[in-house]
């Protein structure tokens, strides 16, 4: 499976994480057949400091699950920022994870977005495998928020 970002979303994502470097960023990706349409950032509400955690919280993933809804998309998945760390999946990225969504990793060094990546949990739960990742650059449609 892959996940194709619109050029506006895949610019706006990166340019979230650089805006809060050295803090992570997190936001939610609305969108239809794989297709991200719409990312908006979410509040980095972690207990463990913004710094090095984010956590979706079950009341912002309801609203996210409401925001799709009454746009007549789907919600696909979620993405935050690693500052000055690979855009990998850690060990709590793992642990906090749900399945069928896409993550996005967008790697932030010294406050320059660097590579961006996607992931979908295993059916086991037990690690994530990495997701083709499109660019939709024909379109200028995108939404973000």
């Amino acid at each position: 499976m892959a996940i194709t970002l619109t050029a506006a979303v895949d610019a706006a994502i990166r340019a979230h994480g650089r805006d809060t470097f050295p803090h992570e960023c997190c936001g939610a990706m609305l969108g239809k057949d794989g297709v991200v349409q719409e990312a908006y950032a979410l509040p980095n509400t972690t207990e463990e400091g913004p710094r090095r955690r984010f956590l979706v919280r079950p009341n912002d993933y309801r609203l996210a699950e409401k925001r799709a809804t009454d746009a007549g998309l789907d919600l696909l998945g979620f993405y935050h920022s690693h500052p000055d760390h690979p855009a990998r999946p850690s060990q709590y990225d793992l642990d906090h994870a749900w399945p069928f969504f896409s993550y996005v990793i967008v790697s932030v060094m010294g406050g320059e977005d660097k590579l961006l990546t996607s992931w979908r949990l295993q059916d086991d739960r037990s690690a994530f495998d990495e997701e083709p990742v499109q660019i939709n650059r024909s379109t200028d449609q995108e939404i973000m928020k």
